[in-house]
């Protein structure tokens, strides 16, 4: 709370009704720009379709790219031969038949709601705990780097992702229970024979696709600040950069996108979206995905390669330029409490409120004052999360921070609640429980806190 002693008071000349050493509320106050959660680039629509806006300080060439953009990523890809050449070379294994298949509006996916329900934006990484030359991981001997639940007609999909859960209690200081569900993954129908034994298996759920660019503008000297991997200040955070390969210039590099960090900007994290959940190649993906022992070569494509590179540079473009929408309530006395309590338990150690863009190839986005929420950085989340498969230099309970901006609006975009990087948090509450590792501490005072504080807290998040 911010309170300001009568006692104070009466020695700067104020008036009150009594000078005595009680205490009278002053109302907290927002920042000023608060609500101005990517800078002047911030949107002000809060419907269902709230991630789907450019930012507005686009040129107007820029906005035909984003709208060039937004129909490719909207598009549904067909197998290939067909009259549609643009959008032809399907497959011949995916997990969606558009980059919307996953991110639904631009928003977040989700695991199955029901047994048998197709991909509703969860995939399945698998990786044996090997590298190859680039520090990439080897994938399954028989089905790769990723499980890809679909298939074109003339060919037998890989099989069919289970998702079954078992109940973990979670229990607050003030003896109120929560139920958490621990989620577990395996396969039935298997068209090619069976996973290693050594290969582990790594579930992610596509994220909202806001402010990728504003990110993509934080000067890597600010990400870098941030870092504290052998936690040399004692604080029980040891953020890191995961170092990462990019295939365009064959150099290791900073890795700003994805779960554990481990694409290096947006364009290869879009290229790799198309190869992996679509089948569709690119200049820099220029390989199919076939399960050992089919061969691609087999099967007609789309083209070499099936996105051209100016199509690739128009999708890059609009996920880059997606608007962040303005915060609600910023005003509110309880919002403005949860904020407090919110740092309080230490939790803006990683969620980090703000942050400065710098130069940036679309001007719109340069120079601006953001509040994502994050550090872009590794840390372990614990064992109750890991997934025990490392990405470059990520370990198996390393995992980025996620930009908590736009959490208050998945719900009104995408119709639920699910977090965490596989979606077994049912909502913000669950989410913060899940919390381990470096993070445990603050997840241990957060159990401390009142219903009314807990509440508080969440209530702030939710204006996000």
């Amino acid at each position: 709370m911010n309170r300001i002693s009568i006692a104070f008071l009466c020695l700067l000349g104020v008036v009150v009704s009594s000078c005595s050493t009680d205490e009278v509320m002053v109302p907290l106050m927002a920042e000023e720009g608060e609500e101005l959660s990517g800078g002047t680039t911030s949107s002000s629509n809060f419907s269902a379709e709230a991630f789907g806006f450019a930012s507005p300080d686009l040129t107007f060439d820029e906005r035909v790219t984003f709208g060039v953009g937004n129909s490719l990523f909207n598009q549904s890809w067909v197998t290939a031969p067909a009259s549609t050449t643009a959008r032809d070379g399907l497959g011949p294994f995916f997990n969606a038949r558009n980059c919307s298949g996953c991110h639904f509006k631009d928003g977040r996916g989700r695991p199955p709601a029901y047994d048998g329900e197709f991909s509703s934006g969860l995939l399945l990484r698998l990786g044996i705990l090997q590298t190859n030359e680039n520090g990439e991981n080897i994938g399954d001997p028989i089905y790769g780097t990723q499980f890809q639940d679909n298939s074109i007609l003339s060919v037998d999909k890989e099989g069919t992702i289970i998702v079954t859960y078992t109940t973990l209690i979670e229990t607050y200081a003030d003896g109120t229970e929560v139920a958490l569900q621990v989620p577990e993954y395996s396969f039935t129908g298997l068209s090619y024979g069976g996973l290693s034994a050594a290969t582990r298996i790594s579930p992610r759920v596509a994220n909202q696709m806001i402010g990728l660019g504003l990110l993509d503008a934080i000067p890597e000297a600010t990400l870098l600040s941030y870092a504290d991997p052998n936690d040399a200040d004692g604080d029980g955070i040891s953020g890191k950069i995961n170092r990462v390969y990019d295939v365009e210039t064959g150099t290791r590099v900073v890795g700003r996108f994805g779960w554990k960090a481990n694409q290096p900007n947006i364009k290869q994290q879009v290229a790799a979206a198309f190869s992996g959940d679509l089948g569709i190649t690119s200049s820099l993906f220029p390989n199919e995905n076939c399960p050992d022992p089919l061969d691609c070569d087999d099967y007609p494509n789309g083209g070499t390669p099936e996105i051209p590179d100016d199509n690739l540079e128009n999708v890059t473009f609009y996920a880059a330029s997606l608007s962040v929408p303005e915060r609600r309530d910023v005003d509110d006395q309880n919002v403005l409490e949860g904020k407090e309590l919110f740092v309080s338990i230490d939790c803006a150690k990683c969620h980090i409120p703000k942050l400065e863009t710098g130069a940036y190839e679309i001007d719109a986005l340069a120079n601006q004052t953001i509040r994502p929420y994050t550090d872009m950085l590794l840390h372990d989340m614990g064992d109750g999360l890991a997934d025990g498969l490392p990405d470059f230099e990520a370990n198996g309970n390393e995992w980025r921070t996620p930009p908590l901006w736009g959490i208050g609006l998945i719900e009104t975009v995408n119709g639920h609640t699910n977090l965490l990087h596989d979606g077994r948090a049912r909502n913000i509450e669950e989410a913060i429980l899940w919390h381990g590792g470096e993070a445990l501490a603050s997840k241990e005072k957060f159990k401390e806190l009142s219903a009314e504080e807990r509440d508080k807290i969440i209530q702030f998040l939710n204006t996000l």
